[in-house]
């Protein structure tokens, strides 16, 4: 058989269906060859049963037995392959402490390629070949090469551990089966070790998913840290925006301060100076005349004296300086004045600033909002791309589906948000009445609709051009510095968070806080009529462009 063998090719001891050497072969009526396992799996996939090769069918399922002839032959072949494959893929060499050495080897002990546990001995290359070859040894159970053979065989009855007591959980020998254990549950080792591993490969999956859903939460930890580090570096942007603008506004209140104080110290120094030099005028006059009172004073000449006395010039006009003085001026109050108008300044700007980076960071949420022709009232038009709608005048003939609105001239969103935080804009430039917000998925679209939270509506509106309300139940007129032409929506689910932004004036409208969602929200578009073409500009779903 082993001469033969060699004039066989690898083909030939080929399954076609797992294009691997048989295992268990069988043959079927039509003279070809499977696994076993293979055609029996094909078959029961397949209907009906079929040969792979030639497509034969059979019309009533053929019964398969190990062809034992084949089987011999496949299994020699696997083993003559095996140790070719082994024999070529490195030389034989010494046993090296911690590999198992061959038992037969005498001296020099080679490594063991296989250990028999019927022999209880492990074999190198050249001492193995008897267990490949002889027909009666090839039918003991080889394995991998082990040490401590002799711990295989049952200590008591000096028989191989080939059997495993299920009641004691233990492995046993035929003897122990028969004595101490007759009647517990016991099961060839196979077929428990088959039980065993098949237990371990589930815990191992078990113990796979739970890694796979700790990578996942590491992940999902990591994506965390880099969402806070990215909303904190928003904020800080933001904090150093403002911190930067108020410091610059401190600064420029300081200086005005100072030119202040100084201008003030000016007009001082220069009134001082005029007087100073008035006063060095007249002393520089008096001096003169002195001079010519003492010159002539020393004169003897009687005659001389008294004939120039008239043509002495007359005395200089000089001013009474009793009153004069130069006071300081009162710096009282000017210090506390300058921070009373900073303060004020730095209040308006603040709010400003604040509502500025409120908005830039809710537009990090914007979303693609498009309009849902299902849910609009007949008398609306929308336009191709569903992201503008106004009122028509004229009712389309449109089924009353259960989602269309049929008296409010409103129109949702396709898009719907049941959880975190989303942001869109409309454009409201040129309308004199519209609403806008976000409801619930389960509010009334039939007949008048009372907008209000209770009712699943947060929204506001415009009402005759100039009246802007919160819709909050009851209505909360709204004061509004200038008209917004464009307003952004903010939600943040979890928050319960509904806010209404001017966003051209990046301007607070007004908020709904404290709510509770617990449904599916969905964007709120009301044009409103269009009152003879007073109110035809349309509601346009605008893309975000981000405030600077």
């Amino acid at each position: 058989m082993s001469a033969a063998s060699c004039l066989l090719t690898e083909d030939q001891f080929l399954c076609s269906i797992c294009l691997d050497v048989f295992t268990n072969p069988v043959s079927t009526p039509c003279g070809h060859n499977f696994c076993k396992t293979c055609i029996t799996e094909h078959w029961n996939i397949n209907v009906p049963c079929q040969c792979p090769n030639c497509k034969k069918v059979f019309n009533t399922r053929p019964e398969l037995r190990v062809n034992t002839f084949i089987s011999e032959m496949a299994a020699q072949f696997r083993q003559s392959a095996q140790q070719k494959a082994s024999s070529s893929s490195s030389e034989q060499h010494v046993a090296k402490p911690g590999e198992v050495p061959c038992d037969v080897c005498t001296g020099t002990k080679l490594k063991a390629l296989k250990s028999c546990l019927v022999c209880l001995a492990s074999y190198c290359e050249t001492h193995l070949e008897p267990h490949l070859t002889m027909s009666g040894l090839k039918r003991h159970q080889m394995i991998d090469p082990v040490e401590n053979l002799e711990g295989r065989m049952c200590t008591k009855h000096d028989k191989l551990l080939e059997l495993f007591c299920k009641t004691d959980q233990t492995c046993v020998c035929m003897l122990c089966t028969v004595l101490d254990h007759k009647t517990h549950d016991v099961v060839p080792l196979k077929e428990e070790y088959e039980d065993k591993k098949a237990e371990l490969g589930k815990t191992e999956a078990e113990t796979q998913q739970l890694i796979h859903k700790r990578r996942l939460k590491i992940q999902e930890i990591k994506r965390s840290v880099e969402l806070s580090k990215e909303d904190a570096d928003r904020e800080i942007a933001g904090g150093v925006q403002v911190f930067t603008a108020l410091k610059e506004s401190v600064e420029r209140s300081q200086a005005e301060l100072i030119d202040t104080l100084r201008e003030k110290q000016r007009k001082t120094e220069k009134q001082a100076e005029g007087f100073i030099q008035e006063l060095e005028q007249e002393i520089s006059e008096l001096k003169k005349r002195s001079s010519e009172l003492e010159q002539l004073s020393r004169s003897e000449d009687h005659l001389h004296l008294l004939q120039s006395l008239p043509s002495l010039n007359a005395a200089p006009p000089t001013k009474d300086w009793t009153e004069v003085s130069v006071r300081p001026p009162s710096y009282e109050g000017t210090v506390v004045r300058a921070v009373n108008q900073l303060e004020e300044t730095l209040s308006k700007q603040m709010k400003k600033l604040l509502a500025e980076v409120e908005l830039k960071r809710v537009q990090q949420y914007a979303v693609d909002v498009t309009l849902d022709p299902d849910t609009a009232n007949p008398y609306l038009i929308l336009s191709d791309d569903g992201k503008r709608v106004h009122d028509s005048d004229v009712k389309k003939n449109l089924p009353d589906n259960p989602d269309r609105f049929s008296y409010c001239t409103s129109v949702l969103a396709k898009q719907s948000f049941s959880s975190g935080r989303f942001y869109y804009e409309v454009q409201v430039k040129g309308k004199t009445d519209w609403d806008l917000g976000v409801v619930r998925e389960s509010v009334n679209r039939k007949g008048k609709i009372t907008a209000n939270p209770q009712d699943g509506y947060w929204m506001i509106c415009l009402r005759n051009e100039i009246e802007y309300e919160a819709l909050a139940g009851p209505a909360v007129c709204l004061s509004l510095k200038s008209q917004p032409e464009t307003v952004g929506v903010f939600v943040d689910y979890e928050e319960g968070l509904v806010s209404f932004y001017d966003a051209d004036a990046a301007a607070l409208i007004y908020s709904f806080t404290g709510c509770c969602f617990t449904e599916k929200l969905y964007p709120y578009f009301g044009p409103s009529l269009n009152y003879g073409g007073k109110n035809s500009a349309p509601l346009i779903i605008s893309p975000v462009s981000h405030s600077e």
